[in-house]
C-alpha cells in the first residue's frame, strides 16, 4: 500500500524530524499537535486557549490531508495536568460533535505546554 506524508502550511510546523501526517490507503495518521502557532511561538494563554489552539492545529492537518476532523476514529489527548480534564472535555465535544471517536485521555510530562493530541482519520477512497 502507498503511503504520503502531509505537510499543512496553515498549522505549527513539527517540532522535529517528522510529517505533520502519513496518508495510508483508506487511513490517515496525525502526529500529535501541540499549542504552537506557525511562527512556532507557543501559546502561552490558559488551558483553554492552548487546546484552542491545538485543536485547530489538529484540524488544519486533517484538512491538509484531504479530511477532517470528522473523520477520525480515534483520538489521543496527552495532559500535562489532569485537573484539566473537566475543560478538554468541553473542548473535544466542540470539535467532535456526532459520532465522537474513540478516545485515550493519558497524564503526560509535556516539555512547556499543557495538551498534545493525535489522531487516526478514516477516509475511504
Amino acid at each position: 500500500m502507498p503511503k504520503r506524508a502531509v505537510h499543512a502550511h496553515e498549522a505549527a510546523p513539527p517540532g522535529g524530524p517528522y510529517s505533520h501526517a502519513v496518508v495510508a490507503g483508506d487511513f490517515v495518521y496525525l502526529s500529535g499537535a501541540t499549542p504552537h502557532l506557525r511562527d512556532r511561538s507557543l501559546v502561552e494563554g490558559p488551558f483553554t486557549e492552548q487546546a484552542r489552539t491545538t485543536f485547530d492545529n489538529l484540524a488544519a492537518v486533517a484538512a491538509a490531508a484531504g479530511a477532517s476532523l470528522a473523520d477520525a476514529v480515534r483520538v489521543g489527548v496527552y495532559l500535562r495536568d489532569l485537573g484539566d480534564f473537566a475543560a478538554m472535555n468541553e473542548l473535544f465535544a466542540d470539535y467532535f460533535r456526532t459520532e465522537p471517536p474513540a478516545r485515550t485521555t493519558l497524564q503526560a510530562d509535556l516539555p512547556g505546554f499543557a495538551i498534545e493530541v493525535d489522531a487516526v482519520l478514516y477516509r475511504p477512497r
